[in-house]
């Protein structure tokens, strides 16, 4: 009697390749800096958290809704209490009429509603427009939709909006433009003027527009954040993107929320309903609670920040750093050039964390095509007054230890 010879199980690891773009694509910047500020007890003025609370009304309002046993999946779009209170905030902020039920879907985080947003609208070989510097997940998240970004770079110091360049990179092809304001890394709050040029061009071409506006509430000097989706035309093409996050300093929190059209509603849900299906309900009804504090807690963050980003930038340019303009976010940027720095960004925020134990962001992190500025570095000014005037004292010991070698 014959017997059958099984194959023989292959246990070595697989051999096929695995996703090509998350294969070549590293360890974001943050990461690996946050790391090397930790090995070496650096402070981090790399990645853009605080390192204080957010509102205690809004952290106790999260913590009574755990105990108060709905603690199962919450709705698709969120829960009502949220999702009232974004449109209460677009009416009362940018008088933005919004239906709750229908125009709002409350994400698992800003970036997840950057992702959700675009599956929402592009197909596999739609053009996306991007405007560099821009957060390191734009680019990646295009390509793994099977979008094809389109870059238009901004150039220091004034990071003004290249409408020549930008208004070639529309094309038939082009179904959306994503980009950021007030931006980071630049700080670049994006004028009436730039807004309208963009929205001519989004109408001309019959595309979309994903407004990631995060920093919407960190606005300085006088500086008015205005929403793309209030100008004319464009609450139909726009997806405006918010969060909890930078909005209340609870960044691990991971609350974003969605306002568009309801005929891009429907979308945007199914795409969120695949990528992480809901948010954690408690932490949606801490953030109702926020969204409907009075408008001086708006002022103030925004007065506390600006006041932080002086103290920064003031001590930064006593050090021999130039600095340049930061209209809004979290974010100052500095050229090192006139410190006589000869290498480039990445090698001084390495330098930087080892010797003086300040951790910064090298810009060329937030640029994805060749060629980029590589003499720009990040600091981020979200942090107690103590913990800045430290880190600038440690600079200048160590550029003073420097210049002594």
């Amino acid at each position: 009697m014959s017997q059958a010879v099984l194959p023989a199980q292959n246990t070595s690891r697989p051999g096929r390749p695995q996703n090509e773009l998350l294969s070549a694509t590293g360890t974001t910047i943050f990461t690996v800096m946050s790391a090397l500020a930790n090995q070496h007890g650096a402070i981090n003025l790399g990645q853009g958290f605080p390192d204080y609370d957010g509102p205690e009304d809004v952290i106790e309002a999260a913590a009574a809704a755990l105990k108060d046993g709905r603690n199962q999946y919450p709705p698709l779009t969120g829960v009502p209490e949220l999702r009232s209170a974004v449109a209460a905030h677009n009416k009362r902020f940018y008088g933005i009429d919004i239906d709750p039920n229908a125009e709002v879907v409350v994400t698992s985080g800003a970036t997840e509603a950057i992702t959700a947003c675009l599956m929402a609208v592009i197909n596999p070989g739609d053009e996306v427009v991007l405007l560099e510097p821009l957060y390191d997940t734009y680019v990646p998240t295009v390509k793994l939709l099977g979008g094809i970004p389109k870059l238009v770079r901004l150039s220091p110091p004034g990071w003004d909006l290249p409408r020549a360049e930008l208004a070639a990179a529309f094309t038939a092809r082009t179904k959306a433009i994503l980009f950021n304001t007030p931006m980071n890394p630049t700080g670049k709050v994006f004028t009436p003027d730039d807004l309208a040029f963009i929205a001519e061009l989004v109408q001309r071409h019959d595309t979309y527009a994903i407004c990631d506006e995060v920093y919407e509430h960190l606005t300085f000097d006088g500086w008015k954040h205005i929403p793309l989706m209030t100008l004319p035309g464009m609450r139909e093409r726009c997806m405006r993107i918010g969060s909890a996050g930078k909005t209340f300093n609870l960044t691990g929190w991971k609350v974003g929320y969605v306002t568009c059209d309801r005929s891009l509603q429907p979308n945007v849900a199914k795409a969120h309903q695949n990528l992480t299906f809901t948010t954690a309900p408690n932490l949606q009804r801490g953030v109702a609670v926020g969204l409907l504090k009075d408008d001086a807690y708006f002022a103030n963050l925004s007065a506390s920040l600006q006041a932080k980003r002086d103290l920064l930038g003031a001590g930064l340019a006593r050090l021999g750093f130039g600095v340049l303009e930061s209209r809004g976010s979290y974010f100052i940027t500095t050229d090192i050039r006139p410190l006589g720095w000869m290498e480039d960004d990445v090698a001084f925020c390495r330098v930087l964390t080892e010797e003086a134990r300040v951790t910064a962001i090298p810009n060329t992190a937030f640029y994805a095509a060749s060629g980029a500025p590589a003499h720009y570095v990040r600091f981020a000014f979200c942090k107690n007054e103590a913990l800045l005037a430290e880190a600038l004292l440690r600079i200048e010991a160590w550029l003073q230890a420097r210049a002594g070698r």
